[in-house]
């Protein structure tokens, strides 16, 4: 390569042999997705399992949890590929799962499915009842990650600790009680027709939970120091106290926590914080998304100044997941929303979600979001929710499902004990603790059971996965990644014209028939060695001043030109080379250029990356006044949109 004069042009040449970035597009049955995704809720289950139980390989489990505490603790969920019981996330899942209902009630409903999802929620606050036997008591855990992770085996086997872990006065825990009451009241309102007893008690366990959370506050992982290890409470409790005041004012639509929300939004965070993940731990965008809502919804109350602060901040959030905004969501060259390589999938599902209602809501009250890089719609969000579920669904480079059981393609050894172990419905032989490790855990094949619907946690940066079962970075399910897709793939299932908001079918679930308890098996001690896996540190994005409004792609200083210079088709596809022409008109030195590429799923030579902008290349910084440059891309896809972000002239 040479630099030429009159005018300076970038050339490179490529190959057909060259291995361009593959993305394989098909269409998908977000029905059975939906189906599936339900499913892996019920593999998740602790206690005693109904006799409508549909995943057969899974037994009874956990028969003594809370006893040593002289409560009952039977039930709940496992959070992923281990047997503890965690309350945090547990929460968050069943937050989640009741939002789906509330808004895609419908949809589910015309599926089949409501039901079914209707189970999966009361599974949850069933276990929350029993876990808040008094006012400001709350037990957030149930066994010991350190000794649950040095053994590899079935919840039916189980010899590890299951000591129970609460919080209460003395030993506070806003953040938990905070999600749990959210739990409550969103579930509330999901039984509110077909069960109203079962939903006033859910209401009184949610203001219960929720005074606790706010007179006596502190992080639960100070109190229940196991789970620091593990979920770690990173964003404090000022995201859960608004988040669970935001879901009380709908549960109740009393004004007292509207006023809450409202009065507290600053102090707590909900103002400042301009997020761009949304998960268990982070619920910023969650009660920021809340507090649009109510806005749109005419329910300021004399506070619209907060709660257009709220939803600038929910804003912030939807531009940033749509590349519009002043600091954009690291994408992989496939298309799908980056934030770390542990379980990067449980931020995709919840930002699938919060795109998929808020883009509901706008579309409702004939709105759209105005970001620092153009105007965005509802439409647009739809889009981009959509494409990150067929991405998981198989739409990626790998063409692999990363929902189990759904597509040919998909993983074979996850890291879950339950479903790498045989079941105990086919071989009884008991499984011991190291034992489990060195049998199944190591065994390089496709679990025996296969664990339906669960969303693993997905590809790294450059798409690339590896199906080995000690990858839990990346072959770990976990319910909160599946929970918040629920209502995505209802909304999707359903399409634009079955769209209803807020409308949940009336209908009863199916009851839940429990079998009696049994006497538990004597189970031996392990040794305790513990072997922690520790959970990832969320990334926060403070506020920060905007970046230059962007240029349009062809302005009267810095214009930008596009065409395709070579077409070919490869195993069936058809790709292209484009030439992307960069000219400066300004009749100043062009300087300090940051270019944005948008829609681009392959390789580019001839710029710089730097961050989510591209700049010159190495060997160039300035372009005299007149001159070109030249930088080409290959992908299997229409151009790319290329714009100016900003530059200075000289």
């Amino acid at each position: 390569m040479e630099k030429l004069q009159k005018p300076i042009v970038l050339v490179l040449m490529f190959l057909h042999v060259l291995s361009p970035l593959m993305v394989v597009s098909a269409g998908h049955d977000y029905g059975e997705a939906l189906t599936k995704s339900i499913l892996f809720f019920e593999a998740q289950r602790s206690g005693v399992l109904p006799n409508n139980q549909r995943v057969k390989w899974r037994g009874d489990s956990g028969l003594n949890d809370g006893k040593a505490s002289g409560v009952n603790l039977v039930g709940g969920y496992h959070d992923a590929g281990d047997n503890v019981k965690f309350g945090l996330p547990m929460a968050f899942t069943v937050t989640m799962m009741s939002w789906s209902i509330i808004e895609y009630g419908s949809q589910m409903s015309k599926s089949g499915e409501l039901g079914h999802a209707m189970e999966a929620v009361k599974w949850g606050t069933d276990y929350f009842i029993k876990a808040h036997p008094e006012p400001n008591v709350f037990y957030g855990e149930v066994g010991d990650g350190n000794t649950d992770h040095y053994c590899w085996q079935r919840p039916e086997d189980m010899t590890t600790d299951r000591q129970a872990y609460r919080i209460d006065a003395s030993r506070p825990g806003s953040d938990l009680a905070g999600e749990t009451a959210a739990a409550m009241a969103a579930a509330s309102i999901v039984f509110r027709h077909s069960n109203p007893s079962y939903s006033k008690l859910l209401i009184t366990h949610a203001k219960q939970l929720f005074d606790f959370a706010d007179k006596y506050r502190g992080k639960y992982d100070s109190s229940i120091s196991v789970a620091r290890k593990y979920y770690q409470s990173f964003s404090g409790y000022g995201d859960e106290l608004l988040w669970a005041a935001g879901w009380m004012y709908q549960a109740t639509n009393e004004d007292t926590y509207l006023n809450y929300f409202a009065s507290n939004a600053d102090n707590l965070g909900g103002t400042g914080w301009a997020m761009t993940e949304f998960g268990w731990d982070v619920k910023y965008p969650g009660a920021q998304v809340l507090g649009a809502k109510f806005l749109l919804q005419g329910k300021g109350k004399g506070n619209a100044e907060v709660f257009e602060q709220l939803q600038e901040k929910a804003d912030y959030f939807m531009c940033a997941c749509l590349g519009k905004g002043s600091r954009n969501v690291q994408k992989t060259p496939g298309g799908l929303l980056f934030h770390q390589r542990w379980n990067n999938l449980q931020f995709v599902t919840s930002a699938a979600f919060l795109m998929t209602v808020y883009a509901d809501y706008l579309t409702t009250a004939g709105k759209t979001v105005q970001c620092p890089r153009g105007t965005a719609t509802p439409d647009e969000l739809h889009a981009m929710a959509k494409s990150q579920v067929d991405y998981i669904l198989g739409n990626n480079p790998r063409a692999t499902s990363y929902m189990v059981g759904y597509g040919n393609n998909f993983p074979q050894q996850t890291h879950h004990r339950a479903s790498s172990i045989v079941s105990y419905k086919v071989d009884k032989s008991f499984v011991t603790c190291r034992g489990g490790y060195a049998t199944w855990y190591s065994r390089k094949a496709s679990d025996p059971n296969v664990l339906t619907g669960a969303i693993v946690g997905g590809p790294d940066a450059y798409d690339n996965f590896a199906d080995e079962r000690d990858n839990y970075e990346q072959t770990e399910p976990a319910t909160y990644n599946n929970a918040p897709l629920l209502g995505v793939l209802a909304r999707l299932n359903g399409g634009n014209g079955g769209y209803s908001q807020g409308a949940v079918a009336v209908i009863s679930p199916k009851p839940v028939v429990t079998k009696p308890t049994p006497a538990p098996k004597p189970k031996p001690t392990p040794v305790q060695k513990p072997k922690p896996t520790p959970a990832p540190k969320p990334k926060y994005t403070p506020v920060q001043k905007p970046k230059p409004t962007p240029v349009k792609a062809s302005s009267s200083k810095i214009s930008v030109t596009q065409k395709a210079t070579t077409t070919w088709n490869a195993k069936g596809k058809t790709y292209h080379r484009y030439s992307a022409t960069v000219t400066n008109n300004s009749g100043k030195t062009l300087k300090e250029l940051k270019l944005y590429i948008d829609n681009l799923y392959g390789p580019v030579w001839g710029l710089t990356k730097s961050g989510n902008a591209y700049t010159f290349p190495s060997w160039l910084t300035s372009l005299p006044a007149g001159k070109s440059m030249e930088f080409v891309y290959i992908h299997a896809n229409t151009p790319a949109a290329v714009s100016v972000s900003s530059y200075t002239l000289a």
